[in-house]
């Protein structure tokens, strides 16, 4: 990967200490470069709109701006004016992941209105972290496994705006994608788990049994490779069965379609 396509990533945090742990395990990485450092969220925000970086890794707790305001402000910038990639001309998008040590609902929720691409959690593994860099980079949404399952629950019980059973507008409620290590849900050994159906969707019967069962990994959080690994198929054959369940049920995207499994009693809430 060349320097012009690596992830460059912006670390934001009051700790000089955590900033050093971070740079070092993103630094390690041929395809990112941590193009700087701030310790609160003025300058993570100033940073963002000098540098445009591809992704601020943002913790909640700073002196003065904390990440959250940080967080609404880079996303503000980025519907506003929209820096342009010098190779392919189409707008660069600064993306935050939110980091912190306080699995806390009102967090979660507070990241992802303010325009948060991710919530992680400090003591996430380092290769999960650069793998939720890279998911997000890529345009799609990661949540610590602790808070996905409890914001589905909140989803599908309307306690989030605009959201609830039987609701199109309800599977946008995370405006993005969940990735690859969203649900803690338990399954049986046969890995379906299910539970009644809170409605029947008519979009449910137009899935092959096949993309029922992919539609189940998804929801209980597995990526793609880790799908085709479970199902003993190919990633291609993953994606192709992604792609045809996302057309079927009408989901814009991965969260649609686990709201949708949550739903139709694919998997328990």
């Amino acid at each position: 990967m060349s320097d012009m396509q690596q992830i460059r990533v912006i670390i934001a945090d009051d700790q000089e200490l955590v900033r050093a742990g971070f740079s070092m395990v993103i630094g390690s990485q041929a395809d990112m470069q941590v193009v700087a450092q701030a310790g609160d969220g003025a300058q993570a925000v100033a940073m963002a709109e000098t540098l445009h970086p591809d992704v601020v890794l943002m913790d909640v707790r700073m002196p003065g701006m904390d990440g959250i305001e940080a967080t609404r402000r880079i996303s503000a910038t980025n519907t506003m004016a929209p820096e342009k990639d010098c190779e392919s001309q189409t707008p660069r998008t600064t993306r935050v992941i939110i980091l912190t040590t306080f699995d806390l609902d009102e967090y979660v929720m507070a990241a992802i209105n303010a325009g948060a691409s991710g919530f992680l959690l400090k003591d996430t593994e380092p290769e999960t972290l650069l793998n939720s860099i890279r998911t997000v980079f890529q345009g799609n949404a990661i949540i610590a496994p602790t808070a996905t399952k409890r914001l589905i629950e909140k989803m599908l019980d309307g306690e989030i705006a605009g959201t609830g059973p039987n609701t199109r507008d309800g599977r946008n409620g995370l405006n993005g994608q969940i990735a690859s290590n969203g649900f803690e849900s338990s399954v049986d050994a046969a890995g379906h788990t299910t539970a009644p159906a809170r409605y029947t969707d008519p979009e449910l019967d137009d899935l092959t049994e096949r993309e029922r069962e992919v539609l189940i990994e998804i929801a209980h959080g597995l990526s793609n490779q880790e799908i085709g690994d479970k199902l003993f198929i190919s990633l291609p054959t993953v994606k192709t069965h992604v792609a045809h369940i996302l057309a079927k049920i009408n989901a814009r995207d991965r969260v649609q379609a686990v709201v949708f499994a949550y739903e139709n009693g694919l998997i328990e809430a």
